[in-house]
C-alpha cells in the first residue's frame, strides 16, 4: 500500500501530519482515511510528541470524500456500505480525541470532509485565499459523519447558514463562522501556525491533555451513539436515488436532475 500520509517530527516534539495525495486534491479515499486514523493513534501514544500540526501537500487542503470511492460503495451490500461509512467517522473521532493540541494549517481550499478535518482541530489557521464549503447536498449527500464536529465548532445557529445550502464561502466568512481562527496571507501562514504551536511547548503536556479531555466533556456530546447515527444517515443517502444521480452527474460533467 502506498503512503498517502506522512509524519515529520522536529526536535521540539512538534509533529506535522501531512495529507499527501496532491494529485487528487487530498480527497479522502479509504486508503487515506485508514492511514490518517492510524497516524492519530500513533501520535496520541507517542510521549515525545507535544503538538500535532495537520497540514496538506499541494494547493488544496482537502477536497472532501473521494467520489470514486463513494461510487464504489453504492454497489456493495448494505452492511459493507455502513462499515465503509464508519471509516471516516471513526477517523475523525480519533483526531478529535487526540490527547495533544491539534493545529490546522489550511493552506488551500477545503470542501465537505475537508471542512470536517479543519473542525476537529483545536484551532485552524488558513490563508486569506481559501474557499470552504459543505458541498455534499449538491451531490445528493449530507454532511453526516463530519456533522457533529462542524456543529461543535460553529454552533447550530451559524451552521444553519452553510450546512444545507452547499454554498462555497471565502476565508473571511470562514473566520466569522468560527471554522478558521484567523486568515492570513499565504506568506504569513507558517508564522501564524508557529505562533499557535509555541505556547504549548511551555506547558506541562499531561496538563494540556487533561485540559483538552475536560473541555471535550463540557462541550457538545459526541459519543458512539451519535457517531453511529451519522453513519446510518450517510448509508441511507447512499441507498437512495439522489446520491447515485449526483455522483453520476459529477463524473458525467452534467447537471443533476434537480438543477434542471
Amino acid at each position: 500500500m502506498s503512503k498517502v500520509v506522512s509524519i515529520e517530527t522536529d526536535a521540539r516534539g512538534v509533529a506535522t501530519l501531512w495529507l499527501d495525495r496532491e494529485e487528487k486534491h487530498n480527497a479522502l479515499s479509504a486508503q487515506m482515511i485508514a492511514q490518517v486514523h492510524q497516524a492519530a493513534l500513533d501520535l496520541g501514544a507517542d510521549d515525545s510528541v507535544r503538538v500535532v500540526v495537520l497540514a496538506a501537500k499541494g494547493r488544496t487542503f482537502c477536497a472532501g470524500g473521494d467520489l470514486a470511492w463513494m461510487q464504489a460503495q453504492m454497489a456493495e451490500a448494505p452492511d459493507v456500505r455502513s462499515e465503509q461509512a464508519g471509516r471516516l467517522a471513526w477517523m475523525l473521532q480519533a483526531l478529535n480525541m487526540l490527547p495533544k493540541p491539534l493545529i490546522g494549517r489550511v493552506q488551500g481550499n477545503a470542501f465537505g470532509g475537508g471542512v470536517g478535518m479543519a473542525s476537529v482541530c483545536d484551532i485552524a489557521i488558513g490563508t486569506d485565499a481559501v474557499l470552504m464549503g459543505l458541498t455534499e447536498t449538491r451531490l445528493g449527500l449530507i454532511p453526516a459523519t463530519i456533522g457533529p464536529y462542524v456543529c461543535a465548532r460553529m454552533g447550530e445557529a451559524k451552521a444553519r447558514q452553510v450546512f444545507m445550502s452547499g454554498r462555497r464561502f471565502g476565508a473571511a466568512e470562514a473566520v466569522g463562522l468560527g471554522l478558521l481562527a484567523r486568515a492570513v496571507p499565504e506568506a504569513e501562514l507558517d508564522a501564524a501556525v508557529e505562533a499557535e504551536v509555541a505556547p504549548y511547548l511551555e506547558c506541562a503536556p499531561g496538563a494540556v491533555a487533561r485540559a483538552k479531555a475536560l473541555l471535550r466533556r463540557m462541550g457538545p456530546v459526541i459519543d458512539d451513539a451519535l457517531i453511529r447515527h451519522t453513519i446510518d444517515e450517510l448509508a441511507l443517502c447512499w441507498d437512495g436515488a439522489e446520491a447515485p444521480e449526483g455522483i453520476a452527474a459529477f463524473f458525467g460533467k452534467r447537471k443533476p436532475v434537480w438543477q434542471g
